[in-house]
């Protein structure tokens, strides 16, 4: 009989998961010794490798003193904490990573508050010890009490701890011992987590975590075993949410051997298996015997926070990239979506050009939307908003908490910042190395737009992260920050000369020889109402030389968005087009003349 051991990694973004998991993988000859690695091999998706930071939960397994042990690496910022969530199902403890500089951190409370509420006792990684500042035992006293106020059980709080460099590939279990190898971390793992439970006598339950799409195999579903066995060509019933009952076959199994999936004949409870031939199946759905089939309590995921429209390009420049325009081939990408992103919800409008798309952040939805463009997708945003829910007769808003590190000169300019958005102050620690740490309770929508005006106040200097806290009633009006765009007035393609003319009237979001459409948004006005100038408009020339030389011109390199910086910079009366080869900014209604029209008459 295998024993087997299933333990998830989480932590707060950047806190070292996936270098960790790099370090296992590697010292457990999970490959072989010629094989040419890149770091973070769990990053497989291209968006992951380029910005370091895990977005889907992966799966992988090792061999150890006679334990199959399985490892799932999940995202560390908190608008993919619907990935965390669905898989706490499938584990029976967690590795909770804390840098060993920055302590714990807001998605380091949400993480561990939802593997608390699901009754697991994690072990305790004070991760990057290597570093020059690293303060371990002040961050472990941190990290007791973060338990403490999360109300962890007797014997949760009686946590084990062990010390580790993911980077140097070492663990120890005091600070003094020498730094060998990561087995230590390998050993506590088999002395601590529970074995994998499950009767292999009773009839097959399996819940759904996770859910992939094979072009041959069709719908994949990943989950634990939790009772019974399962055999390839077995018939198996699938538990819909709505109380359906649906017979399938199973055409195909497999279990994980290192980061890749190996196929075999026969799974039992307690090992974590992906299942093809039900086609039918969602997460949080229960796969189990076709003759005694009971359902398991599905999964529990937080609500979206926040919405976007996803509307068809109707710009001047709509499908000069893009392959995919339509709003039927928009809205079959969004249900594809929905098969694998547990946290997301679609729905339609009004107008049959018009989706709206609700998660969980910025990030999640920025992430769906430079998929869709790398895709060949073709289509416009609006600015995102906050939901909003009502009970008792009250409206309530969802809350964020948000950790600031600053440089200690800028602590007054954030707390005004944070104070003018509704923000509220909870703590702030003395300054450490010249920074220091703030929380904050702030509305969520006063966090639209706030990342830029941060980094321009503090010089760049400054770190923020942030984490769903929950809803609480509405905190009054926001006065948010104003500022005027500057718009094209006619199409054609800007001009150096005229660029340089209206440079003091504000900053630009182009360069010369960039093409431009009437109404694209192509800088910020220096006063907080818009204007429309000409920069297609050439120098006029004649037949007389001048008497002097013209005056050289020199341009100010324009200011250049990200795609989530574009989403909180957009107006109300804005849109974002995005396209496979660039993103573009534009008044909702283009022709200035119209745009007058529809403000008379709305005043």
């Amino acid at each position: 009989m295998q024993k087997i051991k299933n333990i998830a990694i989480i932590a707060h973004v950047d806190h070292g998961k996936t270098t960790l998991i790099d370090a296992i993988l590697r010292q457990a000859g999970v490959f072989r010794a010629n094989e040419k690695l890149t770091e973070r091999v769990m990053d497989s998706n291209d968006i992951e490798k380029e910005r370091g930071i895990t977005i889907f939960s992966k799966n992988a397994s090792l061999h150890y003193h006679g334990y199959k042990i399985n490892l799932v690496d999940t995202p560390g910022h908190s608008d993919f904490g619907g990935e965390v969530q669905r898989i706490m199902d499938m584990v029976d403890s967690v590795l909770l990573l804390v840098d060993a500089f920055e302590g714990p951190m807001p998605q380091t409370k949400y993480v561990l508050k939802n593997a608390l509420n699901m009754g697991l006792r994690p072990i305790v990684v004070i991760n990057k010890i290597d570093r020059p500042n690293a303060r371990a035992h002040d961050v472990l006293d941190m990290v007791f009490e973060l338990f403490l106020e999360l109300n962890a059980s007797s014997e949760q709080l009686d946590f084990p701890v062990i010390y580790a460099s993911g980077r140097d590939g070492y663990a120890v279990n005091e600070l003094d011992d020498e730094a060998k190898n990561i087995y230590p971390l390998l050993d506590l793992v088999i002395a601590e987590v529970p074995n994998a439970t499950g009767d292999r006598t009773q009839a097959f339950q399996m819940l759904s975590s996770a859910i992939e799409y094979d072009n041959y195999l069709g719908r994949l579903a990943t989950g634990k075993i939790h009772h019974g066995s399962i055999k390839t060509g077995d018939e198996v019933a699938l538990l819909k949410r709505n109380g359906d009952k649906q017979i399938y076959k199973v055409t195909a199994l497999f279990s994980y051997e290192g980061l890749t999936r190996k196929e075999i004949k026969k799974a039992y409870a307690g090992d974590i298996v992906t299942i093809a031939g039900i086609e039918g199946i969602d997460i949080g759905e229960t796969i189990a015997d076709k003759d005694n089939p009971i359902a398991l309590p599905s999964i529990s995921i937080d609500e979206p926070t926040i919405s976007v429209e996803f509307i068809i390009n109707d710009s001047t420049f709509m499908g000069r990239s893009g392959k995919w325009l339509t709003s039927s081939k928009i809205w079959e990408r969004l249900q594809k979506e929905l098969q694998t992103n547990v946290s997301l919800v679609v729905e339609r409008t009004s107008s049959a050009d018009t989706f709206l798309v609700k998660g969980r952040g910025e990030l999640q939805l920025s992430i769906l939307m430079e998929n869709m463009r790398r895709e060949g997708y073709e289509f416009q945003i609006s600015k995102p908003r906050v939901l909003y829910k009502e009970e008792d007769g009250k409206i309530l808003e969802p809350m964020e908490m948000a950790l600031v590190d600053v440089a200690q000169e800028h602590v007054g300019t954030v707390i005004d910042l944070m104070g003018r958005r509704k923000g509220e102050v909870l703590y702030m620690t003395p300054a450490v190395d010249g920074y220091a740490r703030l929380e904050f309770k702030v509305p969520s929508r006063g966090m639209i737009g706030f990342r830029n005006e941060f980094l321009t106040e503090t010089r760049g200097t400054g770190v923020i992260s942030q984490a769903f806290l929950g809803y609480e009633e509405y905190k009054g009006e926001i006065q948010g920050s104003s500022h005027g765009s500057m718009i094209a007035m006619e199409t054609g393609v800007a001009l150096g000369y005229s660029l340089n003319s209206f440079q003091p009237r504000g900053t630009f979001f182009i360069s010369p020889n960039t093409e431009v459409y009437a109404g694209m948004v192509i800088g910020q006005h220096s006063k907080d109402k818009d204007l429309v100038i000409n920069v297609c408009k050439g120098k006029k020339l004649t037949n007389n030389r001048a008497a002097g030389k013209d005056d050289a011109i020199k341009l100010i390199p324009p200011r250049v968005f990200s795609l989530e910086q574009a989403m909180e910079y957009i107006g109300d009366d804005e849109l974002l087009e995005i396209t496979p080869d660039c993103i573009r900014m534009r008044k909702k209604i283009l022709h200035h003349t119209d745009r007058k029209r529809n403000e008379i008459a709305a005043s």
